[in-house]
């Protein structure tokens, strides 16, 4: 027997609220250069303290052993769905996630301004961070004088900080293509290709891709710093089935950046918009209480400092969502579960294939007696390591939501 029929056959429906939190990036390594710390040790957190004597903890894989994830297949494996079975394309998510109603044969591309030198090699991936204004000022630059590539309608979307989309709608397109990004500093944008060599739908794709560039790069060339623009996640949006069917729960997410709403939103979720900062989304959790079943709640900073090898602000992150959390406490959760999607080690400035560290807590959970909620005494707890794809089914039964099964 399929193992989701399983659970599918042994689930009921309860009134049990379940929140998950996640710490986007949050696992680190304790170098020496860091004083054998991570930032989740080095962080003052008296209030994930405090859930951490009264909860189990462990280690998550996001994908498989050695396997390094992007936000998507670790957003997925959260939610309870087989990255290796579901594979989601990130512009796809990304343009979800600003709003953009995606439809049939629409192929979508995440991009992200960038710097180039005069010969064209990439030297500032994500263009110094440009203000979200001045996103909004070029990608208005390039909707103005792109509306189509032959018959193709052109559609972009500028995002948040250096960070927009590009979604091509036409007949006869499909992904997933390479990636329009040499992935470092140092390198030229490399030219797409299809996955599928075979596929014609995807050929054509690629040709388009190679005609925007050709058509875009000149319209920004003379732009400081942001003169030249990567693409990555190239794909069409694929059939996952809803978060509500899947596990009889009414699904909320409540996340500041666009890329986690369009993932949120691909299973299913209500997007609550509104919310900036973590304080906020807290608040909006406690507004929407009574509304919904389970809540996914995102929280950016911990990945982005963790990119930039920033050991204090990733830190800093930490503690400054630790100062939020009595707000969600307000109506604590019979099921709260809190970890990253991924780890971004400092020292790797980038996403990583480390285990990253979980708290569950709830009446049911048992208790490992830790101290703290550190990367440390995850590899003590009960919950041992696991997949993450199993998670959700952890919270549901935390939440008393499986029958038993057999005689």
């Amino acid at each position: 027997m399929n193992l989701d029929t399983l659970y599918s056959e042994l689930t009921l429906k309860t009134k049990t609220k379940i929140v998950l939190l996640v710490l986007d990036g949050l696992g680190d390594l304790a170098t020496k250069e860091q004083g054998y710390l991570t930032p989740l040790e080095a962080a003052r957190t008296p209030n994930l303290d405090a859930l951490a004597g009264n909860a189990a903890q462990g280690r998550m894989l996001p994908v498989a052993p050695g396997i390094t994830p992007g936000s998507g297949p670790g957003h997925l494996a959260l939610f309870g769905y087989d990255p290796l079975e579901f594979q989601v394309g990130r512009g796809v998510i990304e343009a979800l996630g600003l709003g953009i109603d995606l439809k049939a044969g629409d192929v979508a591309a995440r991009a992200n301004f960038c710097t180039l030198d005069d010969k064209g090699i990439v030297t500032d991936r994500r263009a110094g961070r440009i203000d979200t204004k001045v996103c909004e000022e070029l990608c208005a630059v390039l909707s103005s004088k792109i509306r189509k590539l032959g018959t193709t309608e052109v559609i972009i979307k500028a995002g948040k900080g250096h960070r927009f989309v590009v979604v091509f709608r036409g007949s006869g397109l499909e992904g997933p293509l390479t990636d329009a990004d040499p992935h470092h500093e140092g390198a030229p944008i490399p030219t797409v290709a299809p996955v599928n060599k075979k596929s014609a739908k995807a050929g054509k794709a690629a040709q388009l891709i190679k005609d925007f560039y050709k058509a875009a790069l000149p319209l920004i060339a003379k732009r400081k710093p942001a003169n030249g623009f990567l693409m990555r996640g190239i794909a069409h949006q694929p059939d996952i089935p809803s978060f509500e069917e899947r596990y009889q729960l009414k699904p909320a997410c409540i996340a500041v950046y666009p890329m986690y709403k369009g993932l949120a939103q691909l299973v299913g979720m209500a997007k609550l918009e509104g919310p900036q900062t973590i304080a906020e989304q807290f608040e909006r959790y406690l507004t929407e209480y009574d509304h919904y079943d389970y809540f996914f709640i995102h929280y950016k900073y911990t990945d982005m400092y963790g990119e930039d090898g920033n050991f204090e602000a990733k830190k800093k992150a930490i503690e400054e969502l630790d100062v939020a959390l009595p707000i969600l406490l307000k109506k604590r959760p019979e099921v709260l579960a809190i970890t990253g999607d991924h780890s971004t080690p400092c020292p790797v400035k980038g996403h990583s294939w480390h285990p990253q560290p979980v708290l569950l807590t709830s009446p049911l959970s048992g208790w490992d007696k830790l101290q703290r909620f550190t990367e440390t005494g995850a590899n003590t707890g009960s919950l041992g390591i696991f997949e993450a794809k199993y998670l959700v089914r952890l919270m549901q039964a935390n939440a008393k939501m499986f029958d038993k099964f057999g005689a």
